[in-house]
């Protein structure tokens, strides 16, 4: 039998270690602590009372996913969904060390993404190498995955009309709730059967204007039936039949939207800008504007504003940064000179 003999300052040394190990072990957990309580406290406050105090210094902690009262402790709401990014701490030796393990779900996803895949790198989640008796097996299910997240055509649909909706994001420069309104929009025109028959982009280009005219965004239909390649006509038939179905109640375009873009585009002056302004407001108000065209009419009183303040632009000009034609310019002028003479 084979016996080891440690000495008093052997076992000395070993307690020490092993107290400096528990020592760094509990600041590790009470770093990762604080950071999780920086992360509740740096939640805004919501609206909401509690109905106990009546206080409205309401938290979220993230920790256990529920809505505490500040002052009381009663919990108001659990298991609620965070819809912001996931972080989570990996490495308890760096706390300051994150890593991003989700993005926010988007209604511009086919899958809202909520949904997993496969990587395609031959590694486990150790980072280890598959072995080759494995290998066949992970192939065959990677296989599998890919064709059962795209074996419904309702699916094919989604990824097809949002790969356009995104082009257009980047082309016309969208933000992201106008983007969200027309993927959802879309969606609902799907639930109800509108796009049996009818082209992916038409109707692509008729949600994301009704979002437009929603959320008061200079962008016509033709502007974006052009960025698509679509007809515009077309596009405008399903536009009317998604108003119908949909039972969208759209504001009436306001011109003065309209406006400071073809002012922009011109490169007029300010001075001729606020002269179309004041004038705008004048044709808004008399019942012959009633009807037109909110961007011609814009081009109108552009052009009016221009000659009353003897800036040089030619109608060319002002028609081309208005996307319109020269005729309808010079009609919607007459009306113009009527009014305000």
């Amino acid at each position: 039998m084979l016996f080891i003999r440690y000495t008093k300052k052997t076992i000395t040394n070993m307690n020490n270690i092993t107290k400096v190990a528990l020592d760094e072990s509990r600041y590790s957990a009470n770093e990762q602590r604080n950071e999780l309580r920086e992360q509740t406290s740096s939640i805004p406050d919501s609206d909401e009372t509690c109905k106990l105090c009546k206080s409205d210094a309401i938290v979220f902690d993230i920790e256990t996913s529920e809505s505490v009262c500040s002052s009381c402790g009663m919990v108001l709401h659990d298991n609620i969904e965070t819809l912001g990014p996931e972080w989570k701490i990996y490495s308890s030796d760096d706390v300051e060390s994150k890593s991003r393990t989700g993005m926010p779900t988007s209604l511009a996803f086919h899958d809202m993404g909520l949904s997993t895949f496969i990587s395609y790198s031959n590694t486990d989640a150790n980072g280890a190498v598959i072995s080759p008796e494995q290998l066949s097996k992970v192939q065959r299910m990677r296989r599998w995955n890919k064709i059962s997240s795209n074996n419904r055509s309702y699916h094919r649909n989604l990824k097809n009309a949002f790969a356009i909706l995104s082009a257009v994001k980047d082309k016309l420069s969208l933000n992201d709730a106008l983007i969200e309104k027309s993927a959802y929009n879309y969606r609902k025109a799907l639930d109800k059967r509108i796009i049996k028959g009818r082209s992916i982009r038409a109707l692509v280009v008729a949600s994301i204007y009704a979002a437009c005219r929603e959320l008061n965004a200079p962008r016509t239909l033709d502007e974006i039936s052009e960025i698509t390649n679509t007809d515009s006509i077309f596009a405008g038939k399903c536009y009317r039949l998604l108003v119908r179905h949909l039972k969208l109640h759209l504001p009436v375009i306001d011109s003065n939207v309209y406006l400071a873009k073809i002012a922009s585009r011109a490169k007029v002056g300010e001075k001729t800008y606020r002269r179309a302004l004041d004038m705008l407001n004048i044709m808004k108000d008399n019942p012959i504007s009633h009807g037109k065209d909110p961007n011609a009419l814009a081009v109108a009183v552009l052009y009016a504003a221009c000659l009353k303040e003897g800036e040089k632009v030619s109608q060319a000009q002002i028609a081309v940064a208005g996307d319109t034609s020269i005729v309808t310019l010079r009609k919607r002028f007459q009306d113009v000179k009527k009014t305000i003479g």
